[in-house]
């Protein structure tokens, strides 16, 4: 498709929905880095600026192919997948205890962001042939042990964070792909019991756990912040905090407290929505809810409305992926999710993540165009 049709074919809506968050971002991270920018000497917006031009080349590079055709690529995306995830690990320099990022001149980039996408393009067409026939057990068998392998991987960094991700884009897949929701909400049920149990076991019975000590805090004091204000509980408190003080109107741009004084921790990545309510207050977080929620309503509408199974599944990996970053991410500044670094798409700074969710809405707009469905 020539580039002139493809630029009248694309969903205005959802792009301009896009172009939207990512300037509530900008003036945000402005907010969040001012004497972060001052103290490190770097300019974290225009960095951010060079990273959302990368990001709109590779959207709109994604948006020249013809996804469709890219299903008998899948087995090549999956090996690609798991050589750059060992790639992290022989290779990757660690930061704050994961070694997730693979240095690239001044930049890092992480590559388990990057393949979230590539694991959507080799899942969608893995279910495809298996729709209407993931009923039992053990039908989901193979799914789990497609995801489990990348995933294990993404554990060893360790990034439980992104692991999670990696586990919603599955669930999300699966439901589109007719999975029963009832055993689909009893596995996640039973999991979320066994993590409990083996939680307790750990400190009642000494268990082993595949946790490193600040990630079993971090579940702990979702719990209860107080039983460590001033460590583990720190962040979560004073996330709450700043969120509450902003009120109805917030305090105006570049005056929240904690944000200015440096209570709020990692404040321009895991915490940048507590900025946003600190500064703008409720009127301003309800503004940005609303705009992820037209985008996963118009990324839905795309699915639905997809003319085959591999397009509607590859939409439904992007929005449940896009999703679950925007709840985890809200969720645990407000303190209902465990902390987990989850980065708010759009907003928070980071360059692999805002490349990763450029490429994702590129596809997601690719099955729109490809498809050519109106949906109004």
């Amino acid at each position: 498709m020539r580039f002139s049709k493809i630029f009248k074919s694309i969903d205005y809506i959802l792009l301009i929905t896009v172009m939207l968050i990512l300037v509530v971002g900008f003036f945000v991270l402005q907010s969040a880095t001012y004497n972060a920018s001052i103290k490190y000497n770097m300019n974290y917006v225009l960095r951010q600026g060079m990273w959302v031009v990368v990001g709109l080349i590779a959207f709109f590079s994604v948006l020249l192919l013809d996804i469709s055709k890219l299903a008998k690529y899948s087995n090549y995306f999956y090996i690609l997948n798991i050589v750059l995830l060992l790639a992290v690990l022989i290779l990757g320099e660690e930061t704050k205890g994961a070694q997730a990022w693979i240095p690239i001149g001044p930049f890092k980039l992480q590559p388990a962001e990057i393949v979230k996408t590539l694991l959507i393009l080799g899942l969608a067409n893995f279910l495809s042939s298996r729709v209407g026939k993931l009923n039992r057990l053990r039908d989901l068998f193979p799914v789990f042990i497609y995801v489990a392998i990348p995933l294990l991987l993404i554990l060893k960094q360790p990034d439980l964070g992104t692991g999670l991700v990696y586990v919603a884009i599955m669930l999300g897949m699966l439901l589109a792909a007719g999975a029963s929701p009832a055993l689909l909400f009893s596995l996640v049920a039973g999991g979320i019991a066994l993590i409990v149990l083996v939680i307790y076991g750990h400190y009642t019975w000494d268990w082993w756990l595949p946790l490193k000590d600040y990630q079993l805090m971090r579940l702990i004091v979702f719990v209860d912040p107080m039983v460590d204000p001033r460590g583990w509980g720190w962040n979560v408190i004073q996330s709450q905090i700043a969120v509450g003080s902003g009120g109805i109107f917030g305090k105006g741009w570049q005056s929240g407290s904690q944000t200015k004084y440096d209570f709020l921790p990692e404040q321009w990545t895991d915490f940048i929505f507590s900025v946003l309510a600190e500064e703008f207050g409720f009127i301003g977080s309800v503004v940005l809810l609303s705009l992820f929620f037209v985008l996963l309503y118009r990324g839905i509408k795309i699915a639905t409305k997809a003319k085959d199974t591999y397009g509607s599944l590859v939409a439904i990996g992007v929005v449940s992926m896009i999703a679950f970053h925007v709840l985890q991410n809200i969720g645990m500044t407000i303190g209902i999710m465990p902390i987990t670094g989850i980065p708010l798409p759009f907003v928070s700074y980071g360059g692999s993540s805002l490349l990763a969710n450029m490429i994702a809405l590129g596809l997601l707009m690719n099955v729109y165009v490809y498809h050519d469905h109106v949906l109004f």
